[in-house]
């Protein structure tokens, strides 16, 4: 990032003539920066909104003459006419900074579209950064599916400690952490997101699209398994209250729990390794374990008895068949691994 922002300043100063060219350092930090978002977008943002705030601030500096009341006036516009054209933070921002810079300082040499070019040429640095020195764009998401499988693992050890505890609480405790987990998913879709953009403009990494298109795959049926999994503590949380199994269905619904908790800990393994061969071998162990669990998913298997008891076990079948698939068996080959009813 300071290579990166010194010599965008630098090569506008010097290969442009523009004097303090600042916005070709600003826009370069903007656009690698710490966010999630795709650069591109970043650049875009950056770009789009730098000129279209200078020719907003032109046009009603032309119209209304410079001063205080005037600022504000085109302050407000401009903000209003960034969150209409576009919601993103940055293009908001730099339309309204720089409408507002046109009406409050005087134009650079050049004319005030060069702070439009300087901006440019930060993002094109920022862009050339990316392609030619590239983070490996498979670390984040793989950190993120470890934090959210891990997350799931204990929503469903919590299930497990409720029954065994017989405490409604903590399986509601449960169901809080299984909703605490979407902005877990959210920010690994935007990191997806980002990290394919990396994948496509840097030649290094280009071999790594098809790891992180599974991911992505993954993540669709891992956001599927964790909503199932709400929906099935909120039903946990009834049916202890109603006390609507008994010691046997307890137990062996309790050990489904920590099972199923354990292959999730080892489809964690196979999603974030770096290994080939090691990955496969964590996933094949994942869809083993998961299938010899989801083979015991019926209502007379578990030995429950009562109606409400038996919609807890339903509950759980579609979040089984929504791990078996993250693991990559087919939907149908994981439905027909349940039990027939």
């Amino acid at each position: 990032m300071t290579a990166c922002a010194v010599g965008a300043y630098a090569f506008a100063e010097y290969v442009l003539g523009h004097s303090g060219p600042l916005f070709a350092a600003t826009s370069s930090l903007i656009a690698l920066g710490f966010s999630r978002d795709p650069r591109l977008r970043r650049v875009m943002e950056v770009g789009l909104g730098c000129t279209i705030g200078i020719a907003v601030g032109d046009l009603l500096l032309h119209w209304l003459g410079s001063g205080i009341w005037q600022a504000a006036v085109v302050l407000l516009f401009s903000i209003l006419l960034a969150r209409f054209l576009d919601s993103g933070t940055i293009f908001t921002t730099q339309l309204g900074l720089q409408s507002l810079l046109v009406v409050l300082l005087p134009a650079p040499a050049g004319g005030p579209f060069t702070r439009s070019l300087d901006a440019v040429v930060g993002g094109l640095f920022a862009l050339l950064v990316t392609v030619l020195i590239p983070k490996d764009p498979r670390r984040e998401p793989r950190d993120d599916v470890r934090k959210i499988l891990h997350e799931l693992a204990e929503v469903l050890r919590e299930c497990a400690s409720a029954l065994t505890d017989s405490d409604s609480t903590q399986a509601w405790h449960a169901l809080i952490r299984g909703r605490n987990c979407q902005p877990l998913v959210d920010r690994m879709r935007q990191s997806l997101r980002a990290s394919n953009e990396v994948a496509t403009l840097a030649p290094a990494y280009r071999r790594h699209r098809d790891e992180l298109d599974r991911l992505d795959s993954s993540l669709d049926f891992i956001d599927l398994a964790l909503r199932n999994s709400r929906v099935f503590a909120r039903r946990l949380t009834s049916a202890i209250n109603h006390a609507a199994l008994s010691d046997e269905a307890t137990e062996n619904i309790a050990d489904v729990l920590e099972e199923t908790a354990a292959a999730i800990d080892e489809l964690s393994l196979g999603l974030a390794e770096t290994h080939d061969g090691v990955r496969r071998a964590h996933l094949r162990t994942a869809r083993l374990e998961l299938s010899e669990t989801a083979l015991r998913l019926h209502p007379k298997l578990l030995e429950v008895q009562r109606l409400e008891g038996e919609t807890v076990v339903m509950l759980f079948r579609p979040l089984m068949v929504d791990l078996l698939e993250a693991t990559g068996m087919d939907s149908r080959e994981a439905r027909d691994i349940l039990p027939g009813l």
